[in-house]
């Protein structure tokens, strides 16, 4: 008897389109059925996470995974006015990131990032990252009910 696994809505912010794609491919690979949004920039970030304007019928993101080197508003300062908004700050945010800077992994949990991953450059590696990150939030935690 299999049990059912639940479905979320997982938002990526990321500029780097084959990031994105490698992202996407990661989901179809592991047949995650999770919801997948995708912004390219802070400012669209914030924007979706509040609902402003085109992202007015945004789904609430159970999960967000978030570069830190992005433009127009970068992951850490998108990571503060997520924390620090009352509405936001209980939506898991994974850091996900090329940086190994012990200083941006300092920073990040000091914003209360609820992880920091750096990107594995391999493309196998990566998926496995992705289905992990995946397999911890969608089966191990209990997420706050939307």
């Amino acid at each position: 008897m299999s049990v059912a696994r639940k479905v979320i809505d997982v938002l990526l912010v990321e500029d780097d389109p084959g990031d994105v794609l490698m992202t996407r491919e990661a989901f179809e690979d592991n047949k995650v059925a999770n919801r997948l949004q995708v912004v390219s920039d802070g400012v669209s970030a914030l924007a979706f996470l509040r609902k402003e304007g085109e992202h007015a019928d945004a789904p609430t993101p159970d999960l967000v995974l978030l570069d830190l080197n992005l433009p127009r508003m970068d992951g850490r300062e998108v990571l503060e006015a997520m924390k620090s908004d009352p509405d936001l700050r209980g939506i898991p945010v994974v850091v996900l990131t090329t940086s190994e800077a012990e200083e941006d992994v300092v920073r990040s949990y000091s914003l209360h990032a609820n992880a920091y991953v750096t990107k594995p450059v391999d493309f196998d590696r990566f998926i496995e990252v992705v289905r992990q990150i995946d397999e911890f939030f969608v089966e191990v935690v209990r997420l706050p009910q939307r």
